[in-house]
């Protein structure tokens, strides 16, 4: 044989033995994939069973005693492979507790699973115990390919250990080995320290099994007194962890998410209160999806959250996946103790009006309910608006002294409205205007000052009251809670846009709106200007009718807020008036400078210096065009 022959029969012997070490892989795939399904059509066979024997049972009573030896008999047809599975299926399962001073754990043992999540420094409105979850709301389990397909909610798990504070339950399996869910309860904490192990499960798993997956679905309840809020507040957040904050889905309405990055957690967030997963090495992938259940619902139940998440599995005789569960209040110290950013789910505003109320309010707030000792939240309120309003109050009394003289000058610009009648003559009449006010040392645009550090405050406040929980369930005057609203007036029957009561801080803060634009105007020079006729109308009326039915099912401690700010307002503003403002005075310096050149400010010098210099240039440049 030639070369030629030799180097041919080579490559057809490497050829043969790779298609038929490829076609070896392929079969044996296809076997691990085939043995998966069949797994889970056995599975969803004995369900069915089970279920069309429950159906005739209900529709033939007297057959009742048949139907139980038929399933008798179905019983001892195996469902897994695995002999001990197919006993720990038919098993029932067992709840057991573990707690301290904060909170009360259920635990089943079909499962391994969180069954039911009480905290206990905290009450629902209406009083009763306060549940996360309620016992059967909560439902988790792990599923991996063992031989053939294995979920965990399916199993009764052994119990190993337990104390007071901590579980340890385990699924063994018949070739050696076992799964095992480890839960510990932090001591005065609402933090779980959760260990999902596989032990010697090398001979059960695949060496080609890379992942599992886990399945979380919760039912949260309602606990507040407002529907409304405690939906417009509820949602998932989640959170990569090179992200500077977490993002959220299901904002008060039905959502869902499909992530395809690595994320480290996720919170089913309530209002008030949530319940957080967390991996030590992050999860691989997950969907997560949220909805709301309406307000007439007989369980009063509010949301149902689910989360489907993929994680990495390392093969091999053990592994560990190290998580963390947090079940407690949305309390923004306590939550920011844990430094994984889960205070940032607390809905506190963007980063300017965020990092006035976590720089600020909140702190003054801490002060004075825990330094100062004051009980009271309605007088902290107090007490921290009048701190506020003294803050910009160097600004406030800048802006209102302006707006004070403007309404001084009232008579002069009526001579100028009169002076130019005609609409011709409006760019006279504003010149006229621009002139008197020069003349009077007045700035048109000083009473917008006050507004542009007045907005970020109120929408700090606007996002701080409702998701407070310090002022949950604190009473104050007629109000039984300060983080939802107060009913002065029940009318038994919703009422469209108004709801079905009348919140009696919100309509006096309506009020107090009302009289403070009629105040603010009384001084304001007439005009025949339409437009300013419209602002005066949205202004005097629609702004406090618009924000009493914003305000009537929102925070009793964000109305009360307001009505204190209006109130301090209009009192910091008759000061001004009547002790800084002297109108005689004004008018006298109008007087004086009448037929006198203006003062002109340093930067209408250098304009007027650059406009000279201009013009000289240009002449310059026209002598030497003509040379």
């Amino acid at each position: 044989m030639d070369k030629n022959t030799i180097i041919g029969f080579i490559a057809i012997f490497f050829i043969l033995g790779g298609f038929t070490w490829y076609n070896s892989e392929q079969q044996k795939k296809q076997a691990i994939y085939q043995a998966y399904v069949d797994s889970i059509q056995r599975v969803e066979n004995e369900i069915q069973r089970k279920a069309d024997s429950a159906a005739v049972a209900a529709l033939y009573p007297e057959d009742t005693l048949q139907l139980a030896q038929d399933a008798v008999q179905e019983a001892s047809v195996p469902v897994f492979r695995d002999s001990l599975l197919n006993n720990s299926y038919a098993s029932e399962g067992a709840v057991v507790t573990i707690q301290n001073d904060k909170l009360e754990l259920q635990f089943n043992s079909k499962g391994a699973q969180p069954w039911a999540a009480r905290v206990k420094d905290y009450r629902n409105y209406d009083g009763s115990d306060l549940y996360i979850f309620h016992p059967g709301d909560s439902k988790m389990g792990i599923s991996v390919y063992a031989g053939e397909y294995v979920n965990t909610a399916d199993f009764v798990f052994e119990i190993a250990s337990q104390t007071d504070s901590s579980v340890v339950f385990r699924l063994p399996f018949a070739r050696g080995g076992y799964i095992e869910q480890s839960y510990t309860l932090a001591k005065d904490s609402y933090l779980v320290k959760n260990n999902l192990s596989f032990v010697g499960m090398d001979k059960v798993i695949p060496m080609n099994v890379s992942v599992y997956d886990l399945d979380w679905a919760v039912t949260i309840p309602r606990m507040e007194k407002g529907y409304k809020s405690e939906v417009q507040y509820s949602k998932i957040d989640y959170n990569f962890d090179d992200e500077t904050k977490p993002e959220a889905i299901a904002k008060g309405r039905k959502g869902e998410k499909r992530i395809d990055n690595r994320l480290s957690w996720f919170a089913f967030h309530q209002q008030f209160f949530s319940a957080i997963m967390r991996s030590e090495d992050q999860f691989a992938s997950g969907e997560l999806s949220a909805d709301f259940l309406p307000e007439e619902d007989p369980d009063r139940r509010l949301m149902t959250c689910e989360a489907k998440m993929r994680a990495d599995f390392r093969p091999g005789a053990d592994f560990t996946a190290g998580y963390e569960f947090y079940f407690g209040p949305n309390h923004y110290q306590t939550l920011r103790s844990f430094g994984h950013k889960y205070e940032k789910t607390i809905p506190l505003g963007g980063w300017l009006v965020g990092w006035f109320t976590k720089g600020v309010i909140i702190p003054v707030f801490n002060q004075l309910h825990k330094s100062w000792n004051i009980a009271n939240f309605g007088i902290i309120i107090l007490i921290m608006t009048l701190f506020i309003k003294l803050v910009v109050s160097p600004f406030t009394f800048k802006s209102y002294s302006s707006s004070a003289k403007m309404q001084a000058l009232k008579p002069e610009i009526e001579k100028i409205n009169a002076k130019y009648p005609d609409q011709n003559d409006a760019m006279k009449k504003q010149q006229a205007t621009m002139e008197l006010y020069k003349r009077a040392g007045v700035n048109p645009m000083g009473g917008c000052l006050p507004m542009l550090f007045q907005m970020p405050i109120l929408w700090a406040m606007f996002r701080f009251f409702p998701a407070s929980i310090e002022l949950r369930q604190q009473s104050f005057l007629w109000a039984e809670d300060l983080s939802g609203y107060d009913s002065f007036i029940n009318f038994g029957s919703r009422i469209p846009l108004l709801g079905d009561h009348i919140s009696l801080f919100a309509l006096l803060m309506a009020v107090s709106m009302f009289f403070y634009s009629k105040f603010t105007m009384s001084g304001q020079t007439a005009s025949n200007d339409p437009n300013a006729a419209s602002m005066k109308f949205m202004s005097l009326y629609m702004m406090p009718i618009m924000m009493f039915f914003i305000c009537n099912s929102l925070s009793a401690g964000l109305s009360y807020y307001y009505l204190l700010s209006n109130i301090i307002t209009m009192i910091e503003t008759f000061i001004i008036k009547k002790f800084f403002v002297h109108p005689e005075q004004i008018l006298a310096k109008v007087k004086a400078s009448e037929g006198k050149p203006l003062p002109k400010s340093k930067w209408q010098q250098r304009l007027e210096e650059a406009q000279r210099m201009q013009q000289q240039a240009a002449r310059e440049q026209q002598k030497k065009m003509r040379r």
